[in-house]
């Protein structure tokens, strides 16, 4: 009997083993909260039934759906981390982020989100198509390069200026980082998963597809239907108001990168 229940002593767990479970269940929930209704969650579905398959071969003596299975596990894993490297950049990076850092006073802040807001505002009235990528702590050096280097002060004035229709520089993206326009013209990725709302066309599209692998916030100005649309973490929000778009920005700004 004691024999038995000496067995049995791991289901007994000290404040050690909970705090060690507690600690992997918060890592596998943000984990999950990160891949949700991504390309990830999709592979992980697929790891999941492959997993199931394999124990049943196991159970039910299947020698060879076992070694296919196993192989799969083996190389797998490989093609994985090739093909799903943008998720796992993106993933890292939020997990990263932290929330007690602040670089900007508040007054630089305030004229930051009153000048892109009403950029944006005045975007929207003249029916100019735009998206403005803000930076925040995820650089966005690498994106930077396929554009045309800016380096002006932001203002309502030179959005409206860069994004006129004869302007040379109102195709693409522009980059915001701190009070700066940093670059122009700006070629972004476009998203990979599937987009619910077919109206959304293809900056809309690019705005996904960059916050699918930074942090950033991105801003896009339809010249169709002259909405306001603001695009975090992989999802985009639409029609948004000056009062909405205001409200997102104050919590992201103080949390913009300052270097390029």
């Amino acid at each position: 009997m004691n024999g038995i229940l000496r067995q049995l002593d791991f289901l007994r767990p000290g404040w050690g083993d909970l705090a060690e479970i507690a600690v992997v269940f918060l890592l596998v929930y943000r984990v999950l909260l990160l891949i949700r209704e991504t390309r990830a969650m999709q592979m992980l579905l697929g790891v999941l039934l492959l997993g199931a398959l394999h124990l049943l071969s196991v159970v039910l003596d299947f020698s060879v759906i076992r070694r296919l299975v196993e192989n799969i596990f083996q190389y797998g894993a490989i093609a994985a981390l090739v093909v799903f490297q943008p998720e796992m950049r993106a993933a890292l990076a939020r997990l990263g982020e932290s929330r007690l850092v602040g670089l900007l006073t508040p007054a630089r802040e305030t004229k930051i989100v009153d000048g892109i807001v009403e950029g944006a505002v005045q975007l929207a009235r003249a029916r100019t198509g735009a998206i403005l990528a803000v930076q925040r702590e995820t650089g966005l050096r690498d994106y930077a390069r396929s554009g045309s280097p800016v380096e002006a002060k932001l203002s309502p004035e030179l959005l409206r200026s860069i994004f006129a229709p004869q302007s040379p520089l109102h195709d693409g993206a522009a980059i915001v980082v701190g009070d700066v326009i940093k670059t122009a013209r700006v070629i972004l990725p476009l998203t990979e998963n599937p987009v619910g709302d077919r109206s959304l066309g293809t900056r809309h599209r690019a705005a996904i597809g960059l916050s699918d692998e930074t942090d950033a916030v991105v801003i896009v100005v339809s010249e169709e239907t002259a909405r306001i649309s603001v695009a975090r973490r992989g999802r985009i929000e639409v029609g948004v108001d000056a009062a909405r778009l205001r409200e997102i920005l104050e919590r992201s700004v103080p949390r913009a990168g300052l270097e390029l």
